[in-house]
């Protein structure tokens, strides 16, 4: 009964069946083994902010370029404070804010984005504490720039004047009158009692929509796993179904051309 198997037809469905099963497996494996580096990455990156607050804090200039390794140690930078943003729509302690973004001019010429601190509610300039007057020496946790969709950081348009979306040299440097570097500071201590905005994980370090993406995609290709099994058994069982019905005389190869004749 089962002498189908052999036929050139069945072959090739077997082959195809024998070849995908360990692909979709390697595939799921994969996946899923991104996730899992995902969530160590993120455990490793938390870690590394947690630990990083206790260091002695370094100069600026020596922790240039922001990288994974420098993302949240402790940094100091003199200079004025100059151009004072608002960053609206910035969730703290599971309430809505926004932070106090301040541009520190320094001696090299460039400007240092600072967060000063948060404070609740709608960003408005009234009850914004003006920041300190002549030369001051800030502390505070290094910070890679801001993209659209990092911790839910929205785009740029549609923002009142003084204020910005993301806290990068991209964003600033259409806002402020100076060259802005590359990274930002959050104050170790809120400034003129608001709240210290504490120190994030670096990009692509934590448990983003990337990272569900990864699991997603390993249950659909483990899902293809069991499809394929599935419509295997399924031909197999109408194949052994159609060749039952062949023996016991059920069809003919007469029975399509009576079919047709009655149709017409």
């Amino acid at each position: 009964m089962y002498r189908f198997l052999l036929t050139p037809r069945w072959w090739g469905i077997n082959v195809f069946v024998l070849l995908s099963i360990p692909f979709c497996i390697f595939m799921g494996s994969w996946q899923l083994g991104r996730f899992e580096d995902r969530v160590q990455d993120h455990h490793t990156a938390t870690e590394q902010v947690a630990e990083a607050g206790r260091e002695a804090p370094r100069p600026l200039k020596d922790m240039l370029p922001v990288t994974k390794a420098t993302s949240g140690k402790l940094v100091t930078a003199s200079g004025r404070y100059g151009k004072q943003l608002l960053v609206p729509g910035r969730e703290l302690d599971g309430k809505q804010g926004f932070y106090v973004l301040t541009l520190l001019r320094t001696g090299s010429g460039e400007a240092l984005p600072v967060v000063r601190g948060w404070l609740p509610g709608a960003a408005g300039t009234a009850r914004v504490p003006a920041p300190p007057a002549g030369e001051v020496t800030v502390t505070g946790a290094l910070q890679a720039s801001e993209t659209p969709g990092d911790n839910g950081v929205s785009a740029q348009g549609g923002l009142p004047a003084g204020q910005t979306a993301a806290i990068s040299a991209a964003s600033l440097v259409n806002l402020v009158p100076y060259d802005v570097y590359d990274a930002w500071v959050t104050l170790s201590k809120g400034d003129a009692g608001m709240k210290a905005v504490p120190a994030a994980a670096p990009p692509d370090s934590g448990l983003d929509l990337k990272a569900f993406q990864n699991l997603g995609y390993t249950a659909e290709w483990f899902a293809f796993v069991g499809f394929v099994i599935f419509m295997w058994f399924r031909l197999l069982r109408r194949e052994v179904e159609s060749v039952r019905d062949a023996e016991l005389g059920l069809v003919t190869d007469e029975e399509p051309v009576a079919v047709d004749a009655a149709v017409k």
